[in-house]
């Protein structure tokens, strides 16, 4: 079975940690952990592990060890069931509207 590969834009230090979809395909992490000494890589890695329902073993960073923008390959789990999983995801509740003015 080959591996499912995500794309995933990480933004460290954020306030709490969260998987959504970006709305273009792929996927947003705000992770808590600061980009220091790979902690944001193993909290990424630990939230797309609980938020797939996978063991941190069938994840592997394959791209972007060092950058925002990242790529998770996921063994051992249909393309199919990956592609349910993601799809389960929302995109963030985001309006901005009230902020402004």
């Amino acid at each position: 079975m080959t591996p499912v590969v995500l794309r995933v834009r990480v933004v460290p230090r954020a306030r709490t940690s969260a998987l959504t979809s970006d709305g273009a395909g792929g996927l947003r992490a705000r992770l808590t952990a600061p980009p220091v000494d790979g902690a944001a890589n193993r909290a990424l890695i630990d939230l797309v592990a609980r938020v797939l329902r996978v063991k941190r073993a069938d994840l592997t960073l394959v791209k972007g060890e060092r950058g925002r923008d990242k790529l998770v390959a996921v063994h051992g789990l249909p393309a199919d069931e990956v592609a349910r999983r993601v799809a389960a995801l929302r995109p963030p509740d985001v309006d901005n509207a009230e902020r402004r003015g």
